[in-house]
């Protein structure tokens, strides 16, 4: 068995960097991350399968040679990992093609594996604001003006390792401040905050972020003027910087360099600052700041407050959940029900006080008129009545009212009938569908009366003034109509008005 139908992974391959990611959500990912932690923590790790699969086994998972190697096969078509031959001594055939079949991981595959266990193993909790980097980053670019203005050649060791601090630890407090922020919004989105967690938030929000608001405005107006600064020796600082040694790949071209290299990344970290390409950092955090304090005390409005929808349930929910820990099978059914309104689909009558009862017992919810609930009951859950009393409904407007629904529809079955009556024969009528359904209930009507017609029937409508006379035939009846034709097999449909049936009745 391959292993693309062994592991369920067996996708084709699309060449690309987002084949990368598969390992981690493959059928046994479990698996593929074991092998491939076993060769990104460790620097230039070239291993074969047979010494994967003791190091798993060591581990607690227990995979063959075989199946390590499948593994491995998959990995290095997804650009995980990557085949390198070595010389080995074997005493069989495969042992040597397994043995020279090694496998070591590629410069993307330990980086997205690094990248996805840290995620995997962090934490949901709030995680603090690298502020303290603030300071940092202004005396390291103190210390690079202190260098540049040093005469003759500048300590170049000494001003890369300062321009790498300064970049590195801008990563890092921006990037903290994004993940303290969106925890922060997934805390103001939730509804049911109230309580000692609603305080203790109250008290983060209130005082930690009133501390890194200013801690941005005490080093905002220093790290942005040292920046203009050393922007306008970037070209004697980017020169400093390239006398260094650097790295030349194999194939001629220059490695990826640390940040700060280049006179676009120093406009880049200035932009930051002042905001000379749109919204600079400080005002983006004193903008979210105000607004996670204006969704505070919209939350705090909403627990005060004392009625409305606005209303946290928590502690009602809280109840409800303890009642259902310390219930057995039968009462938590029952109290679901009673809970959630888990009832039969039933439309219970309201009683006489409903103008139009057209609802009965063994009509579902989906299809019964909607029923209007009252605000107070709706909102607060409140039954007292409030306001005045309601008019009492007259009942002549109602009776009228259903006079003329009925006169409207015999007005519909008539015509329908007369349309019926015009046919005569109803094979290969093309008739209305208000037609082909009154067709359709003689035929039921038929069908319930009889179950085997030898001889043939007659149906007759007295307030529709006609008759209609069904007669056994080896055919079949099609009448057609615009939203699809009705083909009843076996009979004869023929319609006729009762006047016309027994003057020939008389003349026979």
């Amino acid at each position: 068995m391959g292993a693309g139908s062994e592991d369920g992974a067996d996708e084709i391959v699309t060449g690309t960097r987002s084949d990368l990611f598969r390992y981690l959500t493959a059928k046994r990912s479990e698996e593929y991350r074991a092998i491939v932690d076993l060769f990104a923590r460790r620097l230039l790790a070239d291993l074969s399968p047979a010494e994967v699969a003791e190091e798993l086994r060591t581990a607690g998972i227990a995979l063959t040679d075989d199946e390590v190697y499948q593994r491995c096969e998959k990995l290095e078509k997804w650009g995980n990992l990557l085949r390198g031959v070595r010389d080995t001594r074997a005493t069989s055939v495969r042992d040597y093609h397994r043995g020279r079949s090694r496998f070591h991981a590629s410069k993307l595959g330990g980086r997205l594996h690094r990248v996805a266990e840290e995620i995997l193993a962090a934490g949901d909790g709030v995680q603090e604001v690298a502020r303290e980097l603030l300071g940092g980053i202004a005396a390291s670019l103190e210390r690079i003006l202190t260098a540049l203005a040093v005469p003759g050649t500048p300590d170049a060791e000494q001003i890369a390792t300062e321009v790498t601090s300064v970049f590195t630890n801008q990563g890092v407090f921006d990037e903290s401040v994004k993940e303290f922020y969106r925890y922060l919004n997934q805390i103001l989105t939730r509804y049911d905050l109230a309580g000692e967690e609603y305080t203790q938030f109250k008290t983060m929000l209130l005082e930690y972020i009133e501390l890194i608001t200013a801690d941005v405005s005490r080093y905002e107006p220093v790290v942005l003027e040292r920046l203009k600064q050393v922007r306008a020796q970037s070209d004697r600082l980017i020169g400093v910087l390239t006398s260094l040694p650097g790295l030349i790949t194999p194939e001629g071209g220059q490695a990826e360099r640390q940040p700060g290299r280049t006179a676009a990344e120093w406009a880049q970290l200035v932009a930051w600052y002042d905001g000379s390409h749109g919204r600079s950092g400080p005002e983006t955090l004193r903008s979210a700041a105000d607004q996670a304090l204006g969704q505070l005390l919209a939350n705090t409005k909403r627990m005060l407050a004392a009625a409305g929808t606005g209303l946290s349930r928590r502690a009602d929910l809280l109840k409800l959940a303890s009642w259902f820990d310390q219930a057995d099978a039968d009462t938590a059914h029952r109290l679901y029900a009673a809970a959630f309104g888990a009832y039969p689909a039933r439309h219970l009558l309201a009683g006489p006080e409903q103008p139009n009862v057209v609802d009965g017992p063994s009509t579902s919810w989906w299809d019964a008129e909607r029923v209007d609930v009252a605000i107070s009951l709706r909102e607060r859950g409140d039954r007292t009545a409030r306001g005045r009393n309601s008019a009492v409904p007259d009942p002549g407007l109602t009776r009228q009212r259903l006079l003329e629904e009925a006169e409207r529809e015999h007005d519909r079955r008539r015509l329908a009938a007369s349309e019926l009556v015009a046919a005569g024969d109803l094979h290969g009528a093309y008739l209305s569908p208000a037609a082909r359904d009154l067709a359709l209930e003689y035929l039921a009507r038929l069908l319930a009366m009889y179950r085997v017609i030898e001889k043939g029937a007659l149906v007759t409508d007295a307030d529709l003034a006609l008759e209609v006379e069904f007669s056994p035939t080896a055919g079949r009846t099609t009448i057609k109509a615009s939203d699809g034709d009705l083909v009843i097999h076996g009979l004869r449909m023929t319609v006729a008005g009762l006047g016309v049936a027994r003057s020939e009745e008389g003349t026979r």
